[in-house]
């Protein structure tokens, strides 16, 4: 999939990540109401060629606007937890038909975040100074701010490494501080692609998806990673797609001394999914065969 789609969940009111709340369901038909909150913003100039900002992988889709005189407005909120916020931005070039929806993830300030899941994910994860690594480990002001920007970084970085890989995830747009612009999965007015957890596939579609979820966790394991939080709530189902979002804990599967704790996890979950809506899977050779893929001994 390479189409301009959509990342999350789009409604009028706050959200909360898949993670926060694994009963939560999302408006998955269009309404009369806007598919995004009624408040729009227009954040000036396309942060684009902002200092310092991250590109996505070249070359760039078609749909990306790169131009000068583009702007960003926000659309408001898709869906907001403990670590981030997800924005819909339309980012469009004046006097042009050029326009697209992205996901803006906006990691919150040190004062109102809560890394609820890092102490597991960051093992085997090294930073240059050895002040940032204390300051980490004792959940400083500037610890905090340091691991927001592990996460942004570790997110951008993975999924620029899946696409290039051919992985079914949301194209990263760039990354500039701790906000991290994603491509948008979902239809152009703003209507997100439902969760997998909230689909009813038949079974013809529900063998389809998981051949897609192998495939993919073939090439995860092959590159020596797990997705480290994989559920059919930070997955998404777009044109017969399935499409892995969320990625900011990505675990390198030797290194990480749970790594292989991670994936078999991520695939239990996934198995346990699908098997319950008829389609019976034996998590089990799977793990091995992944972990054999990722030069681990089984």
């Amino acid at each position: 999939m390479r189409d301009n789609d959509s990342f999350g969940t789009s409604a009028r009111r706050r959200r909360k990540f898949d993670d926060d709340d694994p009963t939560f369901v999302k408006r998955s038909s269009p309404s009369s109401e806007a598919a995004w909150d009624v408040v729009e913003e227009e954040t000036g100039w396309s942060s684009w060629s902002a200092p310092g900002v991250q590109h996505g992988p070249a070359p760039f889709p078609d749909w990306v606007i790169t131009e000068h005189a583009a702007k960003d407005t926000d659309r408001g909120v898709l869906k907001t937890g403990k670590e981030a916020d997800v924005h819909l931005v339309e980012r469009g070039v004046p006097g042009t038909d050029r326009r697209v929806l992205l996901a803006a993830k906006r990691y919150r300030a040190a004062e109102h975040r809560l890394f609820h899941r890092d102490s597991g994910y960051l093992e085997g994860r090294r930073v240059r100074e050895s002040r940032v690594t204390r300051a980490m480990a004792g959940r400083t002001a500037f610890g905090r701010e340091a691991i927001a920007g592990q996460w942004a970084n570790a997110e951008f970085g993975a999924l620029a490494q899946l696409w290039e890989l051919g992985v079914c995830v949301p194209y990263p747009v760039q990354l500039l501080g701790t906000e991290l612009m994603l491509q948008f999965i979902g239809d152009d007015d703003g209507t997100a692609a439902p969760r997998l957890a909230q689909t009813r596939p038949d079974l013809d579609l529900l063998a389809d998806l998981w051949w897609q979820l192998v495939d993919a966790l073939r090439v995860l394991a092959r590159a020596g990673v797990a997705h480290g939080d994989l559920s059919p709530y930070n997955t998404l189902v777009h044109d017969g797609r399935l499409v892995i979002i969320d990625l900011p804990q990505i675990v390198d599967v030797v290194i990480n001394p749970k790594g292989a704790d991670f994936l078999a996890r991520d695939v239990a979950n996934m198995a346990k999914w699908f098997t319950g809506k008829g389609f019976p899977v034996d998590p089990e050779p799977l793990i091995v065969e992944l972990l054999h893929d990722a030069g681990m001994r089984v």
